[in-house]
């Protein structure tokens, strides 16, 4: 037994000696007498319910007696709810499955034990999905999630615009930041277009350079480590140079940073894949768009071209019919190609299911890409992420950090603004 199902069964026998409503394993949607119904919490009708839509038709072909009842709850209110019911222990409540980001899996499976169930390695093939992407549900060895959508980051960038400046998408390929700043440099000086763009005050594109490292701000205990953090100084130090360079373009919001390369202010993007969905709302761009890999840290122990960025997983509630629920999930999210090759082409749900990126679908060239096969791409970089501890309060390190980098960029001293955003996240974690 380990920690986590420790910390779940103190939990349910005091809530048991207490009539607080414990978890029975196996009631959740059904009413166990048969019933094949499970109910699901997820957000996004267009992507992640559409999933689970899909997902239904494939488990009824063997099961015609199955059902979900899908109820659309945003991300912003299901975590509150969670919290909510782990606190009055009112686990009769939960729902069979969930949606979880992926960033806050591990904060949600370390202090609330009690609202997840293991979920079994004899049914789901862990080992078909990137190591990076099931350490998020992982606690001591078990998994509790079954990743869905991909966060895989990529470089997206105009071929057009490369070509005016004498570059192809090949010469930002396995390259090094160092490069890409001083290819980027060159860019805008011969066509007056940055590469990148992003929101003043957000640390993703550092916490991208950060995990390509396998780098992260906390240690194995969870511990921060965002002081003496040579991948996070050397993070911190790229985009620095980025942002006084011009070759990445701050601006407010997000709808602003969606219009930079919509409207063709700046020739590209790096973010996960799923902004591909927005890249290609310029449909006047089809054609003129490619995709590749990350530049890497030079001199950083553990760099790599590779990173992520979002992603979710799907968790089984302490609350649910386990065995129905773990046997849909390993049918359909971790076993169906049909699945992923249905919901690509309209959602562009990515899979982090890696033998989905050997499907005829996941081949097909796209025309808005210029003929490339990006989506198989995808899957292969996907597989080589580097995993990283996100800790139970990757939220707070993160927004620590995002502060910090405002005050460096405004001349601070790096080690001082990092100390004290250290400081913050110690007091926060108190």
């Amino acid at each position: 037994m380990n920690r986590l199902t420790k910390s779940a069964a103190i939990a349910t026998a005091v809530a048991v000696a207490l009539g607080l409503g414990a978890c029975s394993s196996g009631s959740g949607g059904g009413d166990g007498d048969g019933d094949e119904t499970l109910t699901v919490w997820a957000w996004d009708p267009t992507f992640n319910i559409y999933a689970l839509e899909e997902a239904e038709k494939i488990y009824q072909e063997d099961h015609p007696d199955f059902k979900l009842e899908i109820v659309e709850t945003a991300w912003e209110d299901l975590q509150p709810k969670l919290t909510t019911l782990a606190q009055s222990r009112q686990y009769d409540e939960l729902p069979d499955i969930f949606l979880m980001q992926n960033n806050a899996f591990q904060k949600n499976l370390l202090n609330y034990p009690e609202l997840f169930s293991e979920v079994s390695g004899d049914a789901v093939d862990f080992g078909e999905f990137p190591e990076s992407v099931t350490a998020y549900s992982t606690v001591d060895g078990a998994g509790y999630g079954v990743p869905f959508d991909s966060g895989t980051a990529i470089s997206a960038l105009r071929t057009d615009v490369l070509e005016q400046a004498g570059y192809t998408v090949d010469d930002f390929t396995d390259i090094t930041w160092d490069e890409f700043i001083a290819k980027g440099e060159d860019v805008l000086a011969k066509t007056g277009q940055p590469l990148l763009s992003g929101q003043a005050g957000s640390s993703d594109m550092i916490m991208m350079i950060l995990q390509s490292a396998g780098a992260s701000l906390f240690d194995a205990d969870g511990n921060p480590t965002i002081t003496d953090n040579d991948a996070l100084l050397a993070a911190i130090d790229v985009y620095q140079r980025l942002v006084e360079s011009g070759v990445f373009l701050e601006v407010n919001s997000w709808d602003e940073y969606i219009g930079t390369f919509v409207n063709g202010s700046v020739a590209g993007t790096i973010n996960g894949v799923w902004i591909v969905g927005s890249i290609q709302t310029a449909e006047d761009q089809s054609g003129k768009w490619a995709v590749t890999n990350l530049p890497k840290l030079e001199g950083v122990d553990g760099a790599t071209n590779y990173s992520a960025n979002g992603g979710s997983s799907w968790a089984v509630s302490a609350n649910a019919d386990v065995d129905l629920a773990t046997d849909f999930l390993a049918s359909t999210f971790a076993g169906s190609t049909e699945l992923y090759d249905t919901i690509l082409p309209s959602s562009g749900a990515v899979a982090n299911w890696i033998p989905a990126g050997d499907s005829d679908v996941y081949a097909e060239p796209s025309e808005f890409f210029g003929g490339q096969a990006i989506f198989a791409d995808v899957v292969a970089f996907g597989a080589e992420v580097p995993s990283n501890n996100t800790g139970a309060y990757y939220y707070e390190g993160r927004d620590a950090v995002s502060a910090a980098v405002t005050l460096i960029l405004g001349g601070a001293d790096p080690a001082e603004a990092l100390a004290e955003a250290q400081a913050d996240v110690e007091f926060a974690m108190e």
